[in-house]
């Protein structure tokens, strides 16, 4: 059997989301994907492609397909979801990885390491097109790009942030120094970070159009032009002046050489950056993410309201639907708002009738 949804469906998918794009849709957009569909053949011997399995390299990239294809074969797609394949199994921040870095998942999480310690000065980035980890990633996206021919949309790896890259060859601490005692240095490896970024990320691209049918990432937010959650997670340990000398800038750039982009403001130590953020014009929106042991995404109307605000479009990841509602109260709407706390969820397709009756709610047939 295979992967359920229909060519038409894609159709509707593009046009739903160009519309919510240019906010000319009068409601959210809510994709959940529920498990329990009978796949109609045996489970593959590969295993599933992730952080823990990623540097197994005795699969073959079509086996790792043929399994992920197994996967999406038992998935139901309501809303606005679409076949999709979550490409962060190598990890976050993966082209540290491609300039030289470490990568080590002995824990069950890919986490990357500098090759070896050495003054900024001595640190420079170089393209290297025989990175065993570059090759391994584009031979992937062209196995499932053979394999499904445009029915299933492969997101972009998670290449990181151009500051997170740079911290990981001068981790933290040495980092944070370097902001003080060597900026113009710390501001040439990340323009040659911001350079190297859009270089791995074009290359991708070159593998996966035309066949792949849109854009998306780990944000999971469809796109037909080229997109991405943007992120700089270094962030957490400087404050609003640091970040508008050497976060701003490059953020601002790829903002400007992407067609559509998102950032990933994550955790309460973030939020005094985002009035930076919002002035960002190309910046098209901005995902809240509240962090471990805070409440869910139906109590950070202070985090919201500023965003909704300038205009900027939202994506909230937690909570249910009494969340929406209650989000829908604080901004009066829920136009230019993608919700992704269902995407993967635990609800299966027994739950099928109670989905449909709540996204009915929402003006989703």
């Amino acid at each position: 059997m295979s992967i359920d949804f229909a060519p038409q469906r894609w159709q509707t998918i593009k046009e739903t989301y160009r519309r919510w794009w240019r906010h000319e849709l009068d409601r959210p957009l809510i994709p959940v994907i529920l498990s329990g569909r009978d796949p109609g053949r045996p489970q593959p011997a590969a295993p599933l492609l992730s952080q823990e399995t990623c540097t197994d390299l005795s699969w073959s990239p079509e086996e790792l397909i043929d399994r992920i294809d197994y996967e999406l074969s038992k998935c139901v797609f309501l809303g606005d979801a679409y076949p999709y394949v979550n490409m962060d199994s190598f990890g976050p921040g993966v082209a540290s990885a491609f300039l030289g870095a470490r990568l080590d998942n002995s824990t069950g999480r890919v986490w990357f390491f500098p090759p070896d310690e050495r003054p900024i000065q001595d640190i420079h980035f170089e393209y290297d097109p025989e990175n065993a980890w570059l090759k391994r990633v584009k031979a992937i996206y062209k196995a499932g790009m053979d394999r499904w021919q445009g029915r299933v949309l492969m997101g972009m790896t998670d290449l990181g942030g151009s500051l997170d890259i740079l911290s990981t060859f001068r981790p933290s601490e040495h980092l944070l120094m370097d902001l003080y005692d060597s900026p113009d240095e710390v501001e040439r490896l990340l323009w040659e970070a911001h350079e190297l970024w859009h270089r791995f990320y074009n290359e991708f691209n070159e593998v996966l159009q035309p066949l792949n049918p849109g854009y998306s990432d780990w944000g999971a937010i469809y796109c037909e032009q080229p997109t991405y959650m943007l992120q700089c997670d270094f962030s957490y340990m400087i404050g609003p002046k640091m970040f508008r000398r050497f976060a701003l800038p490059e953020l601002q750039a790829t903002c400007q050489r992407l067609g559509r982009s998102f950032y990933h403001l994550d955790g309460t130590g973030k939020i005094p950056h985002q009035p930076i953020l919002l002035e960002i014009e190309a910046l098209d929106g901005v995902q809240w993410i509240h962090g471990d042991g805070k409440p869910d995404s139906a109590h950070w109307p202070e985090v919201f309201q500023p965003i909704h605000a300038v205009g900027k479009l939202i994506q909230v990841v937690s909570g249910s639907f009494p969340a929406l509602d209650a989000i829908r109260g604080q901004l009066g709407t829920l136009k230019g708002v993608h919700y992704r706390g269902l995407l993967w969820s635990e609800f299966s397709i027994e739950d099928a009738d109670w989905i449909r009756s709540e996204l009915a709610r929402f003006g989703i047939e």
